[in-house]
């Protein structure tokens, strides 16, 4: 057993997530723009139904309770990790990397981000097992990434302090392609390491099985690169996103700083977090459809 999980379990995940990583590099984005679009939808749904496959058997083997914090767990990172790719676009804009470039790069991210994401569960873990008041620090961090979600405006309103900055790097380093490859990878890195400190807080808000946690939070990491060239057209339309997003910090912030008080059952968590992912997307594609008729 290593963490509430046999080791085998460790390793048989590894080499799975090794072996997307290797299918992600090797077959998606070859081909005509058309067979690309293809491929990245088929992986993104082989992907979604491998994580629901995934979280039917933690049900089975470690109880329906740890199921649905994977569950959870699973459709928060997702939901946060879409917030990601606002940025992502913007910061290769800035860059001018072509579709090739950004795909190599994204790819280094999500390795990187699968290492950042490890060191950051459980070490997050270790301070909820060793300090009980830092339970209290992360609701707060939520709450408070939350009330930032809020009083931000949309990524396409004005350029933010970190695109200028992405684009002053651009500038400096324009003619050295592979300088400017290097700083957009570094780019990446720093925008997951922010995002981290919002989404695995919000994780452990959930659930403290570190195999859980951890699992949940890579699964839905992997299928990143795919899901931005999918939907990179499709953004802009995702206007009350943010709304959403900050709504699941809040829910999760305060779940967070009251559990001492308050129980909420992991179901009905799962439950309102699917009820506001599908009300903030619904509201957005109902509103941008009826601005664009």
């Amino acid at each position: 057993m290593l963490d509430g999980a046999p080791i085998a379990y460790w390793i048989g995940f590894h080499v799975v997530v090794l072996v997307l990583i290797v299918v992600d590099l090797v077959v998606l984005g070859r081909g005509e723009a058309e067979s690309q679009t293809r491929h990245n939808f088929l992986f993104v749904l082989f992907l979604l139904a491998l994580a629901t496959c995934f979280g039917v058997w933690i049900g089975h083997t470690q109880g329906r309770q740890t199921g649905l914090e994977f569950a959870s767990g699973y459709l928060i990172e997702l939901s946060l990790s879409i917030d990601n790719l606002f940025v992502f676009l913007l910061m290769f804009d800035s860059f001018g990397l072509n579709p090739t470039a950004q795909r190599k790069a994204l790819l280094l991210g999500i390795v990187g981000a699968i290492v950042m994401r490890g060191v950051f569960i459980f070490t997050g873990i270790a301070l909820l097992r060793r300090f009980a008041w830092i339970q209290y620090v992360f609701g707060a961090l939520l709450v408070v990434a939350a009330l930032r979600l809020l009083r931000g405006k949309k990524k396409s309103d004005s350029p933010s302090g970190s695109a200028k900055l992405v684009t002053r790097w651009t500038q400096r380093w324009s003619g050295k392609p592979r300088a400017t490859f290097f700083l957009a990878v570094v780019a990446i890195e720093l925008v997951d390491l922010v995002f981290a400190i919002d989404s695995v807080p919000a994780v452990l808000a959930i659930s403290h099985h570190p195999f859980v946690v951890y699992t949940s939070n890579i699964c839905a990491i992997l299928g990143l690169r795919a899901l931005y060239f999918l939907l990179a057209g499709l953004l802009n339309r995702l206007h009350f996103l943010h709304f959403g997003l900050a709504a699941i910090l809040g829910f999760v912030g305060a779940k967070m700083l009251t559990a001492k008080w308050v129980e909420v059952p992991v179901a009905l968590s799962l439950g309102i977090i699917v009820v506001i992912v599908l009300a903030a997307t619904g509201a957005s594609l109902i509103y941008t459809g009826t601005t664009h008729a």
